[in-house]
């Protein structure tokens, strides 16, 4: 586990090496064990390449970056871990590879050597890269198929930059970047973000997920990025609900063997959930006797308070129990550096609990943590996508049951059949009919704190793109709007957020659920065995962990995770956040007055609490702290 970054220049600046030194030092803490550096000549310019280093497999100097190939063709930066590396490895063997080394990063080197792009299905992990290429004269950029690990980059006049971090990046530009305000507008008007190349810095992009691109070198050109693995929902009808449970348990055990690879202390993020559970209960049952540390952040006096499912669960698999609760005075204390560390704005104050809990690991001595993050969207969580569910039960010319399971899936808590028909007409509205729905309901209107001028001076959009997968004439909505959340709206936000507050701690966050073989097979299963016909979610999921996770946690019919109080929270910092709110930032678009005064009404309980307040300050923060 790594930070990475490089750059490659035709007439390198008297200020390279201070740039390259100063992209280092900000990423420190996703490698505080190593550091490397190595400068290239080629096609006429320089390359630099970079790398900090988290060491987890092979702790010795043979894991050393930029790491060379023997022949001296290839030379790669690397921030991720390849599981499967042992198998790769015996099989790279057969075919004449030696290893000098215990490294992953070197059977990486060796499988691409060997097949080139063709090895990244091959691979089980999670990972970024950028690979040079002495005889093609390439760099070649690489990223994992549901963008565990960050790759951010930026084409600069015939130059090329690269980094782990959007301001390590930023450290190698040669000019100041302004902020990118549309991404700005979309996040405080509609609290988009993570859902496309750009970011929150104009000309800085990152590569989207399952994705790779070629930089030539010699004729100084950035090809476009090109995908390298397609996620296909195409329905397998050679499995039956037992069967495909059984297939489920298999897959998630194996994985989990997996990412227990490690050279140093390892332990689990609980939250009590379906996911987190199983996570912590599928490593008791594949090591027995392994020492398992579980980290927990605890909302106490609130009701989305889950400390009785975490004490089930570590009882149930004899776990060091480690628990963090958290005032608002320490988010005010804490949120800069969060911030800072994410980078780019976020969502809500949820992702301060965790923070917390990858700091409360930090402090008991673990590196590495397995998360539950992306079972949600790969087996049908949530609430149960009624919509699509309900769709491609039409679609099937199936009316019956798609009434039945609307009025099954409605009696389910926090449900309702208002929300379950509203879901189902949002499904048919696309184009013109989505936007008049949204207008119908206020989501399309510009808010009283936008300056409408300004933004149509700046050329800046209001609309929503609705964005479809292109899969849904399959009459497989549910598994499309799946594969969207996947990759595009939804997941990239989460695996954002676990990897800057783990990486901020110099902690190697693990996500077992993402796996090829997993998703490809979840995605394939019929609609029903992920949610029921009577509304449940994750279905064939909790029956493949009966036995395993315990059956208190399978019945769970609620969904909280790491969620904190966060209105009790916002009253609790009104005086500091009125106080940040106030600063004149020079944000173009925003009426600062009437941000104010919706600010006080929130405060005051004269308007609904929403996270658009958390938007607005963090966006703030962001701006101060970050951007400028």
């Amino acid at each position: 586990m790594c930070g990475i970054f490089g750059s490659f220049h035709r007439n390198p600046s008297p200020r390279l090496e201070e740039q390259l030194q100063a992209a280092q030092r900000l990423l420190q803490n996703r490698g505080p064990d190593d550091r490397g550096l190595q400068r290239i000549a080629v096609a006429g310019g320089q390359i630099a390449l970079g790398q900090t280093r988290l060491s987890i497999i092979d702790l010795t100097p043979g894991g050393h970056q930029p790491m060379s190939s023997l022949d001296g063709r290839y030379t790669i930066v690397f921030n991720g871990e390849i599981y499967n590396y042992k198998e790769l490895r015996e099989e790279l063997k057969l075919l004449g590879c030696r290893f000098q080394s215990d490294s992953d990063t070197e059977v990486l080197l060796a499988a691409w050597a060997a097949w080139g792009v063709r090895c990244l299905p091959r691979l089980v992990g999670m990972f970024a890269f950028a690979m040079l290429d002495r005889q093609d004269v390439t760099l070649t950029c690489v990223r994992d198929a549901f963008g565990i690990k960050p790759f951010f980059y930026a084409p600069e006049e015939g130059d090329f930059l690269f980094a782990s971090e959007a301001p390590a990046l930023l450290a190698l530009k040669s000019a100041k970047t302004r902020p990118n305000w549309q991404r700005a507008y979309d996040y405080l008007v509609h609290g988009t973000y993570d859902s496309s190349p750009e970011t929150f810095f104009d000309g800085v992009l990152q590569l989207s997920a399952g994705y790779f691109l070629v930089v030539d070198l010699g004729a100084r050109k950035v090809g476009a990025p090109e995908r390298w693995w397609t996620p296909r929902i195409t329905e397998r009808h050679d499995l039956s609900f037992e069967d495909a449970a059984e297939l489920v348990r298999e897959n998630f055990l194996q994985s989990i063997r997996l990412h227990l690879r490690s050279d140093v202390p390892l332990g689990a993020a609980l939250s009590g959930g379906v996911d987190s559970s199983a996570v912590v209960c599928a490593m008791r049952h594949v090591a027995p006797d392994h020492p398992i540390h579980t980290f927990s952040y605890i909302a106490a006096g609130s009701a989305v308070n889950e400390e009785k499912w975490v004490d089930l669960v570590n009882q149930r698999v004899g776990a060091h129990a480690h628990k963090v609760m958290v005032t608002p005075q320490e988010l005010t204390r804490d949120l800069d550096d969060m911030i800072r560390a994410q980078g780019e704005p976020f969502g809500s104050m949820s992702i301060y609990a965790q923070y917390r809990v990858y700091q409360l690991a930090k402090e008991n001595g673990i590196t590495v943590t397995l998360d539950g993050q992306g079972a949600d969207e790969m087996l049908g969580g949530y609430v149960g996508f009624p919509g699509e569910r309900v769709r491609s039960l039409l679609d099937a010319g199936r009316p019956g049951e798609a009434l039945a399971f609307l009025r099954q899936w409605s009696q389910w808590p926090g449900r309702s059949m208002a929300m379950g028909v509203k879901a189902v007409l949002a499904e048919w509205s696309t184009g013109a009919l989505h936007e008049l729905m949204r207008m119908a309901t206020g989501m399309n209107k510009t808010p009283d704190w936008i300056d409408g001028q300004v933004a149509g001076e700046m050329a800046l959009h209001g609309r929503v793109k609705r964005f479809r997968s292109g899969a849904e004439a399959s009459g497989r909505r549910m598994s499309a709007q799946m594969t969207n959340m996947l990759m595009r709206h939804g997941l990239p936000g989460l695996l954002r957020h676990g990897d800057r507050n783990s990486m901020r701690f110099s902690i190697e966050s693990r996500v077992p659920f993402l796996t090829l073989e997993q998703v490809e097979l979840t995605l394939s299963l019929p609609e029903r065995y992920l949610v029921s016909d009577a509304g449940e979610t994750k279905h064939v999921f909790r029956r493949a962990m009966q036995g395993i996770v315990p059956d208190e946690i399978l019945s769970r019919k609620d969904k909280i995770g790491f969620e904190p109080p966060e209105k009790e929270w916002l009253v609790s910092i009104a005086a500091q956040a009125r106080e940040w709110l106030s600063e004149d930032l020079q944000i173009p678009f925003v009426r600062r007055d009437a941000l104010l005064a919706q600010f006080e009404d929130v405060i005051a309980g004269r308007r609904a609490f929403s996270w658009q307040v958390w938007r607005w300050i963090n966006f703030y923060r962001w701006k101060a702290c970050v951007a400028d």
